[in-house]
């Protein structure tokens, strides 16, 4: 079967490129070399935004590199809404890292530029904007019945689309805890429990440092920290080594 790989190669010797160390040679501002030796290899997935730039640069459709959507030669690279609907596909951008206890200094000036990466379709929230966080630490390493481990990466829903859903008790959810004013922000994975007066998110963790994060309903921050629910997960991904 033909892949997203096989299908860049071509493009890029229907180019006139040889290799990829001459289409880098050639590209030196938009090509890595050894970014475009492991997308050909398959060893790193092609993102929708790399796909664009491939087919900006060789003279072919993204469309086709990722799916093989309709020819090879370039109709327009962007690789449009309508095409990824009709296969069942969509983008969800890397949005960074979940770590209990790891409180990050937020940069309002960053400027690197999002990562993106297909997904399938939520079907029960086909519209939603999909986020994706990669899991550090241990703190649900005990989640049952499928624990969570370093190294994860969760497929989550950005739960201001979804708002209109309650949150219940036993869902697993991604919070951000912001102090100092919100230059510094945790994020982390957490399984919820509800009552009527709080809300607790809960490690589920074989690790006894790990402690609840508890939300009084009175919408008050507790001395500077406000916490919200930021993502609900949707489902763990894990790539095996040796690939």
């Amino acid at each position: 079967m033909e892949l997203p790989k096989d299908r860049l190669k071509q493009v890029r010797a229907a180019a006139g490129y040889e290799s990829p160390t001459d289409a880098a040679n050639a590209f030196p501002r938009d090509i890595n070399k050894n970014t475009l030796i492991s997308h050909e290899n398959g060893n790193r997935p092609i993102s929708r935004k790399a796909a664009e730039k491939y087919g900006e640069l060789f003279g072919a459709k993204a469309g086709w590199i990722l799916f093989g959507d309709g020819p090879g030669e370039d109709t327009g690279t962007a690789l449009s809404d309508v095409t990824l609907s009709r296969v069942g596909m969509t983008v969800g951008r890397v949005a960074g890292v979940v770590e209990a206890g790891a409180f990050r200094e937020v940069d309002e000036f960053d400027q690197s530029e999002p990562i993106e990466i297909m997904l399938p379709r939520d079907e029960k929230f086909p519209n939603a904007r999909q986020l994706v966080f990669d899991c550090a630490g241990d703190s649900m390493n005990d989640l049952r019945p499928r624990p969570i481990f370093p190294g994860d990466r969760l497929v989550c829903l950005a739960y201001e689309d979804i708002g209109h859903i309650e949150l219940r008790s036993g869902m697993v959810v991604i919070v951000q805890r912001s102090r100092d004013g919100g230059h510094f922000r945790e994020w982390s994975v957490k399984q919820i429990e509800v009552f009527p007066d709080r809300a607790e998110f809960h490690p589920r963790s074989t690790n006894p440092k790990h402690k609840p994060i508890i939300v009084e309903h009175d919408d008050e921050a507790d001395e500077g920290v406000t916490v919200e629910v930021i993502a609900l997960v949707r489902r763990v991904m894990n790539d095996l080594p040796g690939f």
